[in-house]
């Protein structure tokens, strides 16, 4: 256990949750996970203590929050997969929704005020005008995309009414490892581009779906932005240690401020393995963007953050590392 400042952090035992303790340490903090473990795995909690429960349960999270003397919360926890969201809408909006709401009542029992939010580009849904904005309008697409607006909305309103200091950080795609091979993305199922072409190429097995190569690009596949998990963490530690207390919010976008196709992942992960990526082509996704990237200058601006690691190779090669460690290790999803 750290001995420098408790920090909560929700969700502490997911991918991005787990690489964002892992610099929350390094910088001096002690990040304290809450988690209920329905996605998160317990191994990835290496750099602090781990309570598992839930954060809908509001005398629970209040408890861990008074026994660790926690200053501050990282809010990274809930339910995030696009197509499985219209499915279990009442899920959605319980943990997402609900689960931000019953946050705050700790917090306020707590008097706890400073809150990061992990949010999503999904609220922006459709925008020819690119790269996106923090300020440009949002319509959602997917009931995932709606749940996490109407979470920044409500930490909005709070901010206002009862004076927390609210930060909303809108990642992109986080994708990659931890550089030294110690954590990585283990999803299951694994739903990500990144992760579903490596596991493709080094087992050679079923090959990946590829969703349309007819798509108004220059290669015919769809274009997303691409930010290391690591640059993703390191906004977290950042927006953290950003002095003295405000009463409002801010949002921000992460992400690497580049667009990459899904050719151009593959051709990556083919270059860097040396081996073909089987694929198959299907038919366009409805619903799917043809392209979404962002604009990073706002939080470079504000808080000096660069997305240093997020070039294509780099984020491949660290999650290339990460797979073998995890086959050799045998590390269990």
């Amino acid at each position: 256990m750290g001995t420098g400042p408790a920090v909560i952090v929700t969700g502490g035992a997911g991918y991005i949750g787990s690489h964002t303790c892992k610099a929350l340490h390094a910088a001096g903090f002690n990040p304290v996970t809450i988690d209920n473990l329905s996605t998160g795995h317990p191994w990835a909690v290496q750099w602090g203590p781990l309570e598992v429960g839930d954060i809908r349960d509001t005398d629970f999270v209040s408890d861990v929050m008074s026994r660790h003397k926690a200053g501050a919360v990282l809010h990274l926890a809930g339910l995030s997969l696009v197509a499985e969201s219209a499915r279990m809408l009442p899920s959605y909006y319980d943990c997402n929704v609900s689960g931000t709401i019953a946050l705050v009542a700790a917090m306020s029992r707590c008097s706890i005020f400073k809150i990061i939010y992990s949010s999503s580009s999904a609220v922006y849904g459709v925008s020819a005008d690119l790269p996106l904005t923090e300020d440009q309008p949002v319509n959602p697409i997917s009931v995932y995309g709606r749940t996490k607006l109407a979470a920044e909305n409500f930490l909005r309103d709070a901010a206002r009414t009862v004076g927390l200091d609210v930060t909303i950080l809108r990642y992109f795609n986080a994708a990659g490892a931890s550089d030294d091979g110690e954590i990585g993305e283990c999803h299951l199922p694994e739903t990500h581009l990144v992760p579903r072409a490596i596991l493709a190429t080094l087992s050679q097995g079923e090959p990946l779906s590829i969703f349309g190569t007819d798509h108004p690009t220059p290669d015919g596949t769809c274009i997303r932005d691409y930010v290391h998990v690591e640059d993703v963490a390191d906004a977290h530690v950042m927006t953290l240690q950003r002095s003295g207390h405000k009463t409002g919010s801010e949002t921000y976008n992460l992400g690497s401020g580049a667009g990459i196709s899904v050719w151009e992942v593959l051709n990556a992960v083919e270059r860097i393995l040396d081996k073909p990526v089987p694929v198959a082509v299907a038919s366009r996704r409805e619903g799917d963007p043809t392209a979404i990237y962002a604009s990073t200058d706002k939080i470079q601006r504000d808080l000096g953050w660069m997305p240093h690691r997020s070039t294509i190779d780099r984020i491949v090669g660290s999650a290339i590392r990460w797979h073998r460690r995890a086959a050799a290790h045998q590390v269990r999803t």
